[in-house]
């Protein structure tokens, strides 16, 4: 079962990573880090995830 923190941290990430994609349309400067922090929640949800699987 996948706990609550890896989802909210998941959907976070997904969320940084569409607000990311649809700055870089509008040619933000910040775009970059938007999905680069993205990418690192959803990195951090997939070691959570991978741990809480080992754990087990």
């Amino acid at each position: 079962m996948i706990s609550k923190k890896v989802i909210s941290i998941f959907t976070f990430g997904i969320f940084l990573l569409i607000v990311g994609a649809i700055s870089s349309f509008f040619d933000w400067e910040q775009s970059n880090i938007l999905m680069a922090i993205g990418l690192l929640f959803e990195l951090l949800a997939a070691l959570l995830f991978s741990w809480n699987k080992i754990k087990k």
